[in-house]
């Protein structure tokens, strides 16, 4: 998907790790999109980054926990990779797999104390402070049971999903609590806004796994209704927000602005698919799920423009620009 970069080492019996291998390791490119999620999660309940401590602190949560979910993934998956990718930092030698694990864990248990450090420092009147330090352990437990078992079987879509399930809702932890206790202590807009994304992924995961079955246009096209279903589920969002908090200002007041910003994104997330579906090579497959996953960072700003301020929804488009520059030279898948 991104250009595959190959670091030389001089002493081939014991390559060093480079920087670019740990940067590989960490699919870092796709990071920016975790953050997005955050952002998002966090600006639907606040409308603002305040407390700016303690979003930078979810923020970071999610950062270390999508990482370490990148590198136990490698760790998991490396007797494969050492027969189909041995380029890659860990079957390659150049990045042990203790050390690996230990890079994995570590972030795990870090996310953990970024989020229970994020409720410690919460000043907001009404919110449940050991929320975000239960929602990141839900995170890891679901980032864990993918990487290990899940994504072997016909449930590693809804894994994938569960995990942005979560990371949007470990974002508006901050939120108060809802009044129907089994809602799990969130209202409706938070549950819309994770649960839009999840679906969103579910058809990304099952389009991305499309490309080796049988069936393939078929897969595909199921694939992409799944996706559809998502961006759908996400425009539910505005309808929610007039109708459980009336007295908020959402910046395009006008029903009609919202439903034509996500139907250009649809229009430009979509039109990828069905050209894959058209041509279904693993060229176009692989453009057409390297595009959905860059999106996430577009929808997650759409919301953002809906529920906050230009200039934070320009914040969250910008996390493109790492998130392109770094695929330069670091895969992503």
């Amino acid at each position: 998907m991104f250009p595959d970069v190959r670091i030389q080492s001089v002493n081939k019996s014991s390559p060093r790790p480079h920087i670019l291998d740990y940067l590989r390791l960490f699919r870092i490119p796709n990071v920016f999109t975790a953050i997005a999620d955050i952002a998002m999660g966090f600006l639907l309940v606040r409308g603002s980054p305040d407390p700016v401590v303690v979003f930078v602190l979810l923020a970071g949560a999610s950062a270390l926990i999508y990482t370490a979910g990148m590198v136990l993934n490698d760790v998991f998956d490396v007797d494969i990779d050492r027969r189909e990718r041995p380029e890659r930092p860990l079957p390659a030698g150049r990045i042990s797999l203790s050390s690996a694990r230990l890079i994995g864990v570590g972030m795990l248990a870090g996310g953990v104390l970024l989020a229970s450090l994020a409720g410690f420092f919460c000043t907001v009147t009404g919110v449940l402070t050991w929320r975000p330090a239960v929602v990141a352990l839900g995170l890891v437990s679901a980032v864990l049971l993918y990487d290990a078992w899940l994504k072997r079987t016909p449930l590693g879509p809804l894994g994938m999903a569960s995990c942005r399930f979560l990371n949007v809702l470990l974002g508006a932890s901050i939120a108060a609590p809802a009044a129907d206790w089994w809602l799990a202590y969130y209202g409706p807009v938070p549950l819309i806004a994770g649960g839009g994304l999840g679906i969103y992924i579910v058809g990304v995961t099952w389009f991305a796994r499309s490309e080796a079955e049988t069936s393939h246009r078929l897969s595909l096209g199921l694939a992409t209704g799944v996706i559809a279903l998502g961006i759908v589920t996400l425009g539910l969002l505005h309808n929610t927000l007039e109708l459980v908090e009336p007295k908020r200002t959402l910046l395009l007041a006008n029903q009609g602005g919202w439903v034509l910003l996500m139907s250009l994104l649809a229009f430009v997330i979509l039109q990828r698919c069905l050209i894959a579906i058209a041509n279904p090579s693993p060229q176009k497959v692989q453009f057409a799920v390297k595009n959905c996953i860059l999106s996430i960072i577009t929808l997650d700003a759409a919301v953002v423009l809906d529920t906050s301020n230009v200039y934070c929804a320009v914040s969250v488009l910008a996390l493109l620009v790492p998130t392109l520059v770094l695929g330069r030279w670091v895969y992503s898948t």
